[in-house]
């Protein structure tokens, strides 16, 4: 991590992709689905949301495939070519697909700095993960008016807007 707390590095297991991301998250999601346990080999998986503009590929390069998602319109996961780790992606978000990368916290230099803010589709959390009696829960997706912070929601209804007017 930079001396600047906005900024942070990360890549893939091999070290052929590196990225940086310079901001702070939108959102931290922790996702139980059986597709991100499928898809991740484990309980959950970690995201972390940011605009795409704050992530740069610092080297290599990511291949992108799409794959199911609970919503039925898919996500694009960008790994890399090498040693197939998915270090983020792109997920249906109202129009703002290719805006948001949800960067795999597990990716990150330092993933002990973002935890959680909300946990998804607990509906099909595995029986023996034992979340925080604290944390925030939803059994499958939340309402982005409650979870995400004012500013960080009008920062989503800009990109919406953004999003309308270039179709």
């Amino acid at each position: 991590m930079s001396s600047d707390t906005n900024t942070q590095e990360g890549g893939c297991t091999c070290g052929h992709v590196r990225y940086r991301v310079a901001a702070e998250p939108l959102v931290v999601h922790c996702c139980h689905c059986r597709m991100c346990q499928r898809q991740s080999g484990t309980a959950f998986a970690l995201n972390a949301l940011f605009e795409a503009n704050h992530v740069v590929l610092l080297q290599g390069e990511v291949d992108e495939k799409m794959v199911d998602s609970p919503s039925g319109r898919g996500q694009t996961i960008a790994r890399c070519p090498k040693c197939r780790v998915a270090v983020w992606s792109n997920y249906y978000m109202g129009g703002i697909k290719e805006m948001i990368r949800f960067i795999r916290v597990g990716t990150l230099d330092n993933p002990d700095t973002l935890p959680p803010d909300v946990h998804i589709f607990t509906e099909s959390k595995q029986p023996w993960v034992v979340l925080p009696k604290d944390d925030q829960a939803v059994e499958v997706f939340y309402d982005f008016e409650q979870v995400w912070s004012h500013k960080n929601n009008q920062r989503r209804k800009e990109l919406l807007d953004i999003a309308t007017n270039k179709t």
